[in-house]
């Protein structure tokens, strides 16, 4: 990496981890410039006001230089008012905190995917909501990264998808017709314009989309999920 400054740029923290004594490594989400490693120095020191800020879910300005690829932050403050998220929605947001770790890569520009983590974390406050939030977060997600989905045509039988019928669904292809399909077209259709509301189409996007991430992850899984599906279990009781 050459040497390079950047002032100001908004950004949300991912994940932290103390190093050595007094200091902490952060990854950001930037707006500009993708998920940027920092190394916040001196900032657990008990005089330092900066260590509680570095918190997910801040809207944040940040500024940092540098010539390695671990970045030095050399500065930040709180951009906008913000209401922490609590209970369920805390654990969504670790969920895609743990997504935009898996699928975008260090020093890999996506303003979009920014505004799309930003509108996330917005939405995810209204906890009735918690689902359809997440379910196109993932989808928005996945096409900003080059794995969007066919959903609208059946690229097999060379027929545009139809509402009353169902489908199997190929990740490379998309729908392919079948009496026995999983998915229902309302449901495809549905995605395609991310109508999540009824609940029938909400169960179907959850499982069509954990199959699309858990092959792209490479059968891989994700730690925030196993954690969210123990907290609906126990309160599902």
């Amino acid at each position: 990496m050459t040497d390079n400054t950047v002032y100001l740029q908004p950004a949300f923290v991912l994940t932290q981890r103390q190093y050595r004594e007094t200091s902490l490594i952060i990854d950001v989400l930037t707006r500009d410039f993708g998920r940027v490693p920092l190394l916040a120095k001196g900032v657990r020191k008990s005089k330092s006001k900066t260590a509680g800020l570095l918190q997910p879910f801040i809207p944040l300005t940040l500024s940092y230089s540098g010539k390695s690829e671990l970045k030095i932050l050399t500065h930040v403050e709180i951009t906008e008012p913000f209401i922490n998220l609590e209970g369920i929605t805390l654990y969504c947001g670790f969920y895609i905190n743990e997504l935009i770790s898996r699928f975008l890569h260090q020093y890999d520009p996506h303003p979009e995917v920014f505004m799309h983590y930003k509108n996330c974390i917005v939405n995810l406050l209204n906890t009735a909501n918690v689902e359809a939030t997440l379910r196109i977060f993932e989808l928005d997600l996945m096409e900003a990264v080059g794995y969007g989905l066919q959903l609208d045509y059946d690229l097999y039988n060379d027929n545009v998808i139809s509402p009353l019928a169902h489908y199997h669904f190929d990740i490379e292809q998309g729908p392919v017709e079948a009496t026995d399909g999983t998915f229902s077209g309302k449901t495809l259709l549905a995605i395609k314009s991310r109508n999540l509301i009824d609940s029938q189409v909400l169960y179907e996007t959850k499982v069509l989309m954990r199959k699309v991430i858990s092959t792209f992850l490479n059968g891989k899984p994700l730690k925030s999920r196993a954690v969210i599906n123990q907290i609906m279990h126990h309160l599902e009781k």
